[in-house]
Formats: structure tokens, sequence, C-alpha cells
């Protein structure tokens, strides 16, 4: 999944979740970023509130609902960066995806 494919799905996530009060960036490393605010995310290295780095495959997993997001936290697949609150809330995007 390309990510301009992953910003528009989590643009539709997040429109339907009523969109996010701060922003967020996946990282996925060389593969690049997907910044996301309010009901609109992009293909975008951006400075964000909160900063999710994960392997693109384990985001698709989450994203899909065949990674469980704690599980994956503890174990290190996910690494979060500043406000820890933003990607406690992200569950209900997730869910839209």
């Amino acid at each position: 999944m390309e990510n301009a494919e992953i910003a528009e799905k989590m643009t539709e996530a997040l429109s339907k979740s009523g969109g996010l009060d701060k922003s967020v960036k996946f990282d996925f490393g060389a593969d690049g970023q997907v910044f996301a605010t309010g009901t609109s995310a992009e293909v975008a290295d951006k400075d964000a509130d909160c900063t999710i780095s994960v392997d693109k495959a384990d985001f698709i997993a989450l994203a899909s609902g065949s990674l469980d997001p704690m599980m994956a936290f503890m174990s290190g697949k996910i690494k979060v960066a500043g406000d820890m609150s933003v990607a406690m809330g992200l569950q209900s995007i997730f869910s839209n995806m």
C-alpha cells in the first residue's frame, strides 16, 4: 500500500470519527511519513504533537485489525514520541479504517 493510499483511507476514517484535536505523524522510516490533523491526512514530514514510529507492514496490520495496538507497543513494534494521549485516542480512527 502506498503512503498516498494510507493518507486517503486515514482522511476517510478521520472524517467518520470526528477528527483529531492535535496532530500525529506516522513515521515509516525509509518508507516515508503520513501526517494527520483535524479531519485530513497527507503524505508529509511535518512536526506533530505525537510521532508514531512503526514499520509500514505493522501499520497496515494495525489498520486492518490483525495487530493489537497495545501488544504492538509492548513488544516494541510501535514507538511513541510526544503526547501519548494522542496515540491513545487513535483507536477510533483505526476502527474506521
